[in-house]
């Protein structure tokens, strides 16, 4: 007498999924991406939906956690949000996250400003646009930027 030891693919998704929830959040999109190399796209939806509905995947906990992460890296507003782009979070609920009051943007493009450069001469035009050009590759907006040497 053989066991047969193949599981139902819900819970080979489910299994699957919550592995993947274990180690960081993910969003829905990113899920079904990971899932699809292994599983059939319609029987990932209904299981993934499940677990959305059961609170165990959550766009809005992977867009906080993501905003969070990558603000402390020293990342700007705006490079966050085209990270996000692909992930397919809502677009206003990314702006939303971003632009909350819980984010100093100001604050943060000073700090990795300083990080970078300890010993700033904002007289020397050479020096300012280095320092601007790296703000900006860091995805701080302009107004951050002008206001952050300015208070160098």
């Amino acid at each position: 007498m053989s066991m047969d030891t193949s599981e139902k693919p819900e819970f080979a998704i489910r299994r699957a999924a919550m592995d993947l929830l274990a180690r960081r959040e993910h969003s829905f999109k990113e899920l079904v991406q990971k899932l699809s190399a292994r599983f059939q796209e319609e029987d990932i939806f209904p299981a993934l939906e499940k677990l959305r509905d059961e609170n165990l995947q959550s766009d809005q906990r992977y867009l906080d956690a993501y905003v969070r992460f990558r603000r402390n890296k020293g990342f700007g507003p705006l490079k966050i949000e085209s990270e996000l782009y692909g992930k397919g979070l809502d677009s206003g609920e990314v702006r939303e996250c971003l632009y909350s009051e819980e984010n100093d943007w100001e604050g943060l493009c000073r700090q990795a400003l300083e990080k970078r450069f300890p010993v700033i001469n904002t007289s020397n035009v050479k020096e300012r646009a280095k320092c601007e050009r790296f703000l900006v590759q860091r995805g701080f907006s302009h107004e951050h930027i002008k206001t952050a040497i300015n208070l160098a």
